[in-house]
């Protein structure tokens, strides 16, 4: 089924409730490779429930369930035909995060997904898809709010505007102000899928080598966590609720073991990143930008 332009626009999933705890704040943490020394007590309170800290990136995993099942209960204005992407062909592009108040260690909470974008690069070229899922709490106050993007390869030419999407952070030009290396583990991927994401494409080599990868890959999320605990270890000192929003996209994959080597430029409020993996001369994130709270 092809995107039906601007019929898209006017795309959203029912209102979905969802809950976590603290057993859910804790795997995301060890899946982005957190808590591998116990005895750094720096760490410790990501995964451990004594006083636990949310890593603001797990928002991007905790309402996993709920979305899933928003996603098949899209709603559509009537008369507005319903659009679907070919899934087979599309990527992650871009993630954000942004938080309206810090992540609590647990709570319940309610999701709604809409379309806010899509940009047509040509019949051949593909085409890009912004979507939003807003969290509130019982209260009814905004939590956070989450921005991806999606390149789907094989939906373009379907009549849409080119122009106009979101422009990627910059980094400065200048060298990096700070350059920290982050070892992940041979296993890290199949940890990092208990949070919800079962792709075979990161647990089962003969699915990998079936899409072109000689073994599987990580997540990009878990990727993506990597540098949201990058900028933890080295910009907050593990202070989570001075991160206000972190966003990030996708460049290269990153295969478990890897050393991800995360480079910093602070300006103010405004932290830029990128990752590179060196010994494959490999860029993995691009257009890193961490806004911290004042």
């Amino acid at each position: 089924m092809p995107i039906y332009y601007p019929d898209i626009l006017e795309q959203k999933t029912e209102p979905r409730t969802f809950a976590y705890g603290d057993k859910d704040v804790m795997l995301y943490a060890l899946g982005i490779g957190m808590g591998r020394d116990p005895m750094d007590g720096r760490e410790l309170p990501f995964v451990y429930e004594k006083g636990l800290k949310v890593v603001p990136t797990a928002a991007t995993v905790l309402a996993a369930g709920a979305r899933r099942a928003a996603a098949q209960a899209a709603q559509q204005k009537p008369g507005h035909r319903v659009s679907e992407l070919n899934r087979v062909m599309v990527v992650h592009g871009e993630q954000k995060v942004e938080l309206h108040k810090p992540l609590p260690a647990s709570g319940s909470f309610t999701a709604q997904s809409r379309t806010v974008g899509a940009y047509d690069k040509g019949k051949d070229k593909g085409a890009v898809v912004v979507n939003e899922t807003v969290w509130t709490d019982e209260s009814g106050e905004k939590v956070a709010t989450l921005t991806g993007s999606t390149f789907a390869r094989g939906d373009g030419g379907f009549g849409g505007p080119s122009e106009g999407a979101p422009e990627p952070h910059q980094a400065p030009s200048r060298k990096p102000d700070l350059s920290v290396p982050f070892e992940t583990r041979p296993d890290q991927a199949l940890i990092y899928r208990l949070n919800g994401d079962r792709n075979p494409l990161h647990s089962d080599p003969e699915f990998a080598k079936r899409a072109g990868f000689p073994r599987p890959i990580l997540h990009g999320l878990c990727t993506y966590g990597i540098t949201c605990r990058a900028v933890l270890q080295e910009i907050v000192d593990y202070d989570a609720e001075k991160i206000l929003s972190h966003q990030a996209r996708f460049s290269a994959p990153v295969f478990p073991g890897d050393v991800v080597t995360v480079d910093f430029w602070k300006d103010g409020d405004v932290v830029s990143f990128e990752a590179r993996v060196l010994d494959r001369g490999a860029t993995v994130i691009k257009n890193g930008k961490t806004v911290l709270r004042r």
